[in-house]
């Protein structure tokens, strides 16, 4: 990234977002029917680059199985209200129908109910259950805490998601988590974030983490700009952590750690602009809180609207478009992108000639600012 001077003595770097980038087709194309949109990571290979987001707007384990019928892998949130009420659907209705002026409020007092480690293990049995794969996420607060319940419960993927980790939290009076030994001691792939920078993208690689979330997560739900100062337009930083992704696969002899854009992808088009900026995969939440089935009943809110002393986020109304497989899959009945998100994909890798999504990431971007 280029920098500019500000002002004497401080310098900025230029970056870019989503909507800043375009596409440039190439000299061929194909059909999209021999077009592969599929994704592996580990032992797990899935037909969709997609993971659902953990938020409880989204994810429910009724969601997730449904998600991963469909060629994707939803993240049941363990800090949500599945494993803190033996029904949430009540208080997901209420979060549904309170206004505006009381709901951060009451949402803070909502999930101050305690986290049950039964309700942990009965609802990843549930998903297993269901012959899909099971992926559940916690916060790095949390990850010591309650990832033994976790691993005990059978999870084949784990996911450590904030608004951003680091491999060298520093705390004065907490013991810190110590990322590197604890995914070293598991048996299973962890996905961590998220990250910015490849230096911060680097350290979560040697760390052993087998995929990096890049982003804030919650795009649409969070106030981190606002609240902290805190942001970095997307195409500029998955660029910039697929480019740390090329240096650790030579510094450690071929690991391959994926990288999952996390934030700012709420339309089709976001996605195939993050997988040509070197993403192997994104994380979405907003567009897949717009479901039918989506246990937000057409509202959508991350884990940082709640946050029980700053709250960085905000419950939003986004309405319902169609089943969570015409999200995905089509029939899309829009013209805006929401709907047909992977045929979407599968149309514009073809368009510029690509068969897979590996290939797809060394298509050509431009600058297209309005």
């Amino acid at each position: 990234m280029s920098e500019i001077e500000i002002a004497p003595g401080k310098r900025a770097r230029t970056a870019y977002s989503f909507d800043d980038i375009a596409i440039v087709p190439s000299r061929r194309t194909r059909d999209p029917e021999e077009v592969s949109t599929s994704w592996q990571i580990d032992a797990y290979k899935f037909d969709l680059p997609m993971l659902a987001a953990p938020m409880d707007s989204v994810v429910s384990p009724q969601t997730a199985i449904e998600i991963g019928r469909l060629g994707g892998v939803g993240v049941l949130n363990l800090e949500g209200l599945w494993t803190r009420y033996e029904d949430p659907r009540i208080p997901l209705g209420e979060i549904a129908s309170m206004p505006d002026k009381h709901a951060t409020k009451r949402m803070q007092e909502i999930y101050n109910a305690p986290i049950r480690p039964e309700l942990i293990k009965e609802r990843i049995q549930q998903i297993r259950e269901a012959g899909v794969t099971v992926a559940a996420s916690l916060s790095p607060a949390r990850t010591a805490q309650l990832h033994k319940a976790v691993i005990d419960a059978g999870v084949d993927i784990f996911v450590i998601r904030g608004t951003t980790v680091s491999a060298e939290h520093v705390a004065a009076e907490t013991e810190a988590l110590n990322l590197k030994k604890f995914i070293y001691e598991l048996d299973v792939p962890v996905i961590v974030g998220g990250v910015a920078t490849a230096t911060a993208a680097l350290h979560l690689m040697r760390a052993g983490a087998a995929g990096v979330l890049v982003g804030f997560g919650g795009g649409a739900t969070h106030t981190t700009r606002k609240v902290l100062g805190i942001e970095v337009p997307m195409a500029s930083a998955v660029a910039e952590v697929a480019s740390a992704r090329r240096e650790y696969l030579d510094e450690s002899g071929g690991r391959y750690v994926h990288v999952i854009a996390d934030g700012a992808v709420g339309r089709s088009g976001d996605i195939a602009k993050a997988i040509a900026c070197g993403a192997d995969a994104v994380m979405m939440g907003s567009p897949l809180a717009k479901a039918l089935e989506a246990p937000g009943l057409g509202w959508h809110w991350g884990s940082e609207a709640h946050h029980q002393v700053l709250p960085r986020g905000e419950r939003v109304a986004v309405g319902t478009v169609g089943s969570l497989e015409e999200i995905l899959l089509g029939p899309s009945h829009t013209s805006d992108g929401s709907m047909n998100l992977f045929g979407a994909l599968r149309r514009a890798m073809a368009t510029c000639g690509y068969s897979d999504v590996k290939e797809f990431q060394r298509v050509e971007v431009l600058i297209h600012r309005a």
